[in-house]
Parts: C-alpha cells; structure tokens; sequence
C-alpha cells in the first residue's frame, strides 16, 4: 500500500535528492539543457524509467528547459514513489552530465 508522507518526512528526504524543493504540494525539479533535442531526448530516458516504476512525471518542457513535477495522485500528495523517482531522474542526469570516456 502506498503511503502519503508527512511534510516531516517530506522535509527529512529532500535533503537527499539534489536539485528537488517541495512547491505547491509537488517535488519540483527543474533542469536546463543545451537545446531542445537534449531535452526531449532526456525525457524520452525518463519516460522509460518512469513506466518501469509504474509511476509517471508532470512536465513542462520549452526548448531546453525541463520542468518536472512528481507527485502521488492515489493519495493526493507525495510518497516514497515520488523520492524513489525523483532519484532515479537525478542518476540518468548525473549520467548524462559526466564526460564521454
């Protein structure tokens, strides 16, 4: 079963997922790319993490802009699903940041 957090928990956790405040009820998360085609291409790989969690993101993408909110609508609010995915777009990020070897 899937579980709303506290704002307490919600407050403990962030500290742990880089780049991601909490604004109007939702993880937040916005990131910047060189242009549009990096962008699109970055939310093609989270599409695919995001349907393999089973647990889907609603952006907003302009050019190379993402904007990325997560949240739980089955308990109307956030959940560890929402930290868990939130954590996995940050290592596809990171992966994609780190220089070709």
């Amino acid at each position: 079963m899937i579980e709303k957090l506290t704002q307490v928990e919600i407050q403990a956790r962030l500290s742990g997922v880089s780049g991601w405040a909490l604004h109007e009820g939702k993880l937040r998360r916005t990131l910047k790319f060189v242009n549009f085609v990096e962008a699109f291409g970055f939310m093609a790989s989270v599409a695919l993490l995001a349907e393999k969690a089973d647990h889907h993101p609603e952006w907003f993408n302009v050019y190379g802009t993402l904007r990325i909110d997560l949240t739980t609508h089955e308990v109307f609010g956030i959940s560890e699903r929402d930290f868990g995915l939130a954590s996995a777009i940050n290592r596809e990020f990171d992966r994609r940041a780190l220089p070709a070897s």
